[in-house]
């Protein structure tokens, strides 16, 4: 799941706190922007079988 909402890219270097944005590029430094949410799940995650496996046997 993808959040409308972005960063910019180089905030660390080119700014004091994050810019937030909605568009494809920083409004303050012309940076690219980057999605600001992590991904909800990690495809590599060895332990999401038996965790998956957990939820359903507590329905």
């Amino acid at each position: 799941m993808k959040s409308d909402i972005r960063v910019c890219s180089a905030w660390r270097e080119a700014h004091d706190r994050p810019v937030y944005t909605l568009s494809e590029s920083c409004p303050a430094c012309g940076a690219d922007a980057e999605n600001s949410a992590p991904a909800p799940l990690d495809p590599t995650d060895p332990h999401g079988e038996y965790r998956r496996a957990l939820k359903r046997r507590n329905r």
